[in-house]
C-alpha cells in the first residue's frame, strides 16, 4: 500500500492495460514509474480472472518498488484480491456506497461522474477522488464522449470538494493548463503507452505538472 497522501498519488496517473501497451505492459509501466508516474490503474479488458489477477500482482509489485499507488479499474473483487490501494468506478459500475461497504473506510475509491450532480454526490457517498474528462479530444477511449474543456473541469472540481484528476487528450503541452484549472493531477494513456521512450515521456509530463504546481 502506498503511504503517500492521496493528492500526491494522483500527480501523474497512468491508466494501462495489455492491449494498450504495444511495447509490453510491464516494461512500459516500469519505465513510466522510473520517469515519475505516481499511480498506475490497471485496466484489463480481456483474459481470465486468474490471468488478470496474475498481471495485477506483477504491476502492484512494480508500484511498490517505486513508491507509487496501484489502482484497479471496475472490478472490486480483483482489486481486493490483488491488494490494490483502490478501485476506479464509472457510472455503470458498482455504486460508491456498495464498494465502500465491501472495501472499508481506508480503501481509495475513484469515480468518473458524467454530471455536476454525480460529482457533488460522490463525496457524500464515500468517494475518494474523481476522474473528470475527456478534457480534450482523445482517441484512447472509444466511449469517452465529447471533450468537456477546462471550464467544466474547473466547475466540477469546485462542486465535488474532492481531489480531481483530468483525463483525455492530455500531453506535456497542455498538462499544465489542467493542473492550473485546479486538478490535483492528470491521467495519461497514449502519451506514455505509445511513446517510443515511455520513461522520457513520463518525465516530460511530470516536469510540466510540477512546474504548474
Amino acid at each position: 500500500m502506498s503511504s503517500k497522501p492521496l493528492v500526491e498519488q494522483l500527480r501523474l496517473y497512468l491508466v494501462a492495460g495489455t492491449e494498450d501497451a504495444p511495447h509490453g505492459l510491464l516494461e512500459t509501466v516500469e519505465a513510466a514509474l522510473i520517469g515519475g508516474v505516481t499511480a498506475v490503474q490497471l485496466r484489463e479488458k480481456s483474459g481470465t480472472d486468474r490471468e488478470i489477477l496474475a498481471t495485477a500482482e506483477r504491476v502492484r509489485e512494480l508500484c511498490l518498488e517505486h513508491g507509487a499507488a496501484f489502482f484497479f479499474n471496475d472490478r472490486l473483487d480483483l482489486a481486493l484480491a490483488a491488494n490494490a490501494d483502490g478501485i476506479h468506478l464509472g457510472v455503470d459500475d458498482l455504486s460508491i456506497p456498495a464498494a465502500r461497504r465491501i472495501a472499508g473506510p481506508k480503501f481509495t475509491i475513484g469515480y468518473s461522474p458524467d454530471s455536476d450532480l454525480g460529482a457533488r454526490s460522490a463525496r457524500i457517498e464515500g468517494g475518494s477522488y474523481l476522474g473528470i474528462g475527456p478534457i480534450f479530444r482523445t482517441r484512447s477511449k472509444s466511449d469517452a464522449g465529447p471533450a468537456i474543456g477546462l471550464k467544466l473541469l474547473k466547475r466540477r472540481i469546485e462542486v465535488s470538494g474532492l481531489p480531481v484528476i483530468g483525463i483525455g487528450g492530455i500531453d506535456a503541452g497542455n498538462a499544465g493548463s489542467v493542473v492550473g484549472a485546479g486538478a490535483s493531477g492528470i491521467a495519461i494513456m497514449s502519451a506514455i503507452l505509445t511513446a517510443t521512450d515511455p520513461e522520457a515521456a513520463a518525465r516530460e509530463l511530470r516536469e510540466a505538472i510540477d512546474a504548474a504546481l
